[in-house]
């Protein structure tokens, strides 16, 4: 749950703006069929099967950029992001997972150099994070946060800083850790924490083959026994990736592969549920086959 309210617009968005001075974007699909629930009592892995569907959409929209005489740029760009997921359950005595998942945000960031070898980059959205059962103002959360990006060179990035969530019920501050390596030449291998990492062949200036594992999750409040909770779900896929580039601003990617990790986790709005000690794993699924569609754009 944690990894989904810190990255979300974060790593991915920051980058894509930075270089660009129109509209950056992602449209993206993913599907995981039915695969069986793994009690998590006693890890029996039951006749209970669950399947998981959702689309994405985030957007970049630069308000203001600017270049220094060095060629860095300084800039300010609206964030705006939109998850659906929709979940289909069999065999289940109760239901114990949502139908539906909604994360929809909006924020503001920015991005300014600092000397030759440091940047720095804030952000700060809001966004409703519901079930859809029952929308209220406790749906409603807030994030923001100030990293600082040590640039050792082109391809080797490291920083870190505090962010701000109400996740939890009360604001409180956590830690945000930005890493960032690539490689130059045919041969591509990338690590972006905490998106995933991906390693691949580029075979011609529009068509290349990779390796990739990736990190997602979603987070949703639900009202439980009169309680807020708050639900969250966390997938960890990997597969082979063929990226297509159409022309100069849109790019296709198709990715097929295998679910390493989904699992759910309930805590109570409370500081103290993160370091708690659980008394069980959280509930999960077996792995199964995966398969995500995206498709990417940077406008001038």
């Amino acid at each position: 749950m944690k990894r989904n309210l810190l990255a979300v617009s974060f790593c991915l968005l920051g980058y894509w703006v930075s270089g660009q001075s129109g509209i950056s974007g992602e449209l993206k699909t993913e599907y995981i069929p039915f695969s069986r629930y793994i009690r998590p009592e006693d890890s029996v892995k039951t006749n209970s099967k669950s399947n998981f569907k959702r689309a994405d959409l985030n957007l970049s929209i630069p308000l203001s950029v600017k270049k220094d005489s060095s060629g860095k740029v300084k800039a300010w760009s609206l964030l705006l992001s939109g998850s659906y997921a929709k979940m289909a359950h069999k065999d289940y005595e109760k239901q114990l997972f949502p139908d539906q998942m909604l994360n929809a945000q909006a924020g503001i960031q920015h991005i300014r150099p600092l000397g030759k070898k440091w940047s720095m980059m804030m952000t700060a959205t809001v966004g409703v994070y519901t079930d859809l059962e029952q929308i209220s103002s406790d749906d409603i959360l807030g994030q923001g946060g100030i990293l600082f990006i040590r640039h050792f060179n082109p391809n080797l990035a490291l920083g870190g800083g505090p962010v701000l969530t109400t996740a939890f019920g009360v604001p409180m501050i956590l830690p945000w850790i930005y890493f960032d390596w690539k490689t130059n030449g045919k041969i591509k291998f990338n690590i972006n924490f905490p998106e995933g990492m991906e390693a691949g062949y580029l075979f011609s200036n529009r068509f290349a083959l990779k390796a990739v594992v990736n990190l997602s999750g979603m987070t949703v409040e639900r009202n439980k026994d009169g309680k807020s909770m708050l639900l969250g779900y966390q997938q960890i896929t990997a597969g082979i990736r063929p990226e297509l580039k159409l022309n100069d601003k849109l790019s296709l990617r198709l990715t097929g592969g295998t679910v390493l990790l989904r699992s759910f986790n309930e805590n109570d709005r409370k500081i103290k549920s993160i370091f708690k000690e659980k008394k069980m794993d959280d509930p999960k699924f077996a792995s199964t086959f995966y398969a995500a569609v995206s498709l990417r754009w940077n406008l001038p």
